[in-house]
């Protein structure tokens, strides 16, 4: 059992599996995964107020949120039985960071919010049928060749972060050109087809009878993936929009 979600990946590599009826189910893995979310849209909606009011500063809050969530994601991806209460805070920490996020676009590009949350919405369901239907498939060929590609869009955004702490950047690809805007889409596809692998992995993890507390973690895992789109999402609408 492999995927190219960290989450998952740690997880599953190990000895998990329980015994009796405490077991993981792909339905309470779903119920789990649509709480998360709300629980995301919540800290946005939060978020959102906050700065419009002016009540809380906008870097600051953007800046928390962003690094207690990334340290809260590498402790619930390395220590899975405490996502039952990690997951949560984590999901209210990146609704927060999203809002503003999303907020800070949205006074640039008007509708930018609306067209992200839409467009994700969108790929989300249609990787879902694809999955159902069979149309993809998570065969260990399009798993392997998928983890490559998540590693080198993960290596080429570790060198940009480096280079940007000198005043350097990696030429064209975070501009609104040709070659920007092709390389957020190809992000974005990468981003949306590991939601497949996420999906054969939890139904993976219920056949062969993960424990319980794994529903939380599944949950959480998803909503990685899903925020990692959402964000690509963002940047190609704005890289787009930039063009007008």
């Amino acid at each position: 059992m492999r995927s190219s979600n960290p989450a998952l990946k740690k997880a599953f590599s190990g000895s998990y599996y329980a015994e009796g009826n405490d077991v993981m189910t792909v339905k309470g893995a779903v119920d789990k995964s649509f709480l998360l979310i709300l629980i995301v849209f919540a800290g946005a909606a939060i978020s959102w107020t906050l700065i419009t009011g002016g009540l809380v500063p906008a870097q600051p809050l953007l800046i928390g949120s962003a690094i207690a969530g990334f340290v809260l994601a590498m402790v619930t991806i390395f220590k899975a039985e405490i996502a039952k209460y990690t997951a949560p805070i984590y999901a209210i920490l990146e609704g927060l960071f999203l809002g503003g996020l999303t907020l800070y676009f949205e006074m640039m590009f008007s509708g930018i919010a609306f067209q992200a949350v839409g467009l994700t919405l969108g790929v989300f369901i249609s990787m879902l049928v694809a999955y159902k239907t069979g149309v993809i498939k998570a065969t260990e060929g399009f798993r392997a060749g998928l983890m490559a590609a998540t590693g080198a869009v993960a290596l080429v955004y570790v060198i940009s972060f480096v280079m940007s702490l000198f005043g350097y950047q990696i030429p064209y690809i975070h501009e609104s050109g040709l070659i920007g805007i092709g390389f957020s889409v190809v992000v974005v596809v990468i981003a949306a087809l590991n939601l497949i692998l996420d999906f054969a992995f939890i139904e993976e993890g219920a056949a062969m009878g993960a424990p319980k507390h794994m529903e939380w973690y599944a949950a959480f895992s998803l909503l990685v993936t899903l925020v990692w789109l959402y964000l690509e999402i963002l940047r190609l609408l704005a890289k787009l929009s930039s063009r007008d």
